[in-house]
């Protein structure tokens, strides 16, 4: 079987072209391909068309692509901690197109699989499926591309919206392991959306902690296996961020404590995977700690 091995990041990103479309993996802050969007970062590529779970931190994983201009257009679920995002999107400069997250996550597993569409009961009723969700906003505040209208179904008298899959030009993903063929083994909580991403991927680019040799993989503990993945890179140890929840002291604990509007900050460590994270701190933290 192919080596399917390069030697660098920069070497493995170098055919990705301004307006290529890429699916990233992570969840938050965790399993995010960050070695690789650095590298991207430093190539200057632009206009940019991103699928992931999230848009990143102001200054960490895709935020650092947003921050310079490079991202033209963005699906995504959650997209609340990251505040140049909000800017961007409501001054006119970014498209985006909000997904309910499980269909986001179907759209890149039946894309991989090879299923153009499927139907799903998630936003009948809604603007999700109806229409006129703002994609995105002119100078002027106006919404200058509203979502369209989808197609509607019924089964059994229940009513499904259709939903078209996705297959971006290339996937990015993080993994704990891989072997020179591409199989990769994916650490806890960092799995998240990176499998989904890499079969959707019509070239996947797999940034690994460490490298085995073929057959040295149990393949009974194989997360993805190589058919999915074209390209690998071992990264040094990195920084691994964690999210925290905050939540708004109580007006009566606020009393006693003398202080207005203050908040106590409750640390997640254990489930950086976890959806919807409530508040935009951030933290360094161990692999063990983040999962990754």
């Amino acid at each position: 079987m192919i080596d399917k091995v390069v030697a660098s990041a920069d070497e493995a990103v170098a055919d990705i072209s301004d307006g290529a479309s890429l699916a990233v993996g992570g969840f938050g802050l965790c399993g995010i391909p960050v070695a690789l969007i650095d590298a991207l970062h430093r190539r200057g590529t632009k206009d940019l068309e991103t699928v992931s779970n999230n848009c990143g931190v102001d200054d960490w994983g895709l935020g650092v692509l947003l921050r310079d201009g490079r991202i033209r257009r963005t699906v995504s679920s959650y997209v609340g901690e990251n505040k140049e995002f909000a800017r961007q999107y409501l001054a006119g400069e970014l498209e985006v197109v909000l997904t309910p997250q499980g269909t986001l996550a179907e759209k890149l597993r039946a894309g991989g699989a090879g299923i153009p569409a499927f139907y799903t009961k998630a936003g009948v009723g809604t603007q999700v499926s109806d229409g006129g969700l703002p994609q995105k906003y002119d100078a002027d505040g106006g919404i200058a591309i509203a979502s369209p209208p989808k197609e509607v179904r019924s089964f059994d008298g229940v009513d499904y919206v259709l939903e078209e899959s996705l297959t971006p030009d290339y996937g990015l993903v993080h993994a704990w392991k891989g072997d020179r063929h591409g199989n990769l083994v994916f650490h806890a909580t960092a799995m998240n959306f990176n499998p989904l991403c890499a079969m959707a991927g019509r070239i996947t680019i797999a940034e690994v902690e460490e490298l085995v040799e073929p057959g040295e993989l149990d393949p009974e503990h194989v997360h993805l296996p190589g058919i999915f993945v074209q390209r690998v890179v071992v990264v040094p140890e990195s920084e691994k961020r964690i999210e925290k929840r905050t939540v708004a002291l109580s007006a009566a604990s606020a009393a006693q404590s003398g202080s207005t509007g203050g908040a106590e900050s409750t640390s997640a460590a254990g489930s950086t995977g976890a959806a919807g994270s409530t508040g935009g701190t951030e933290n360094t933290a161990t692999s063990e700690q983040a999962g990754a």
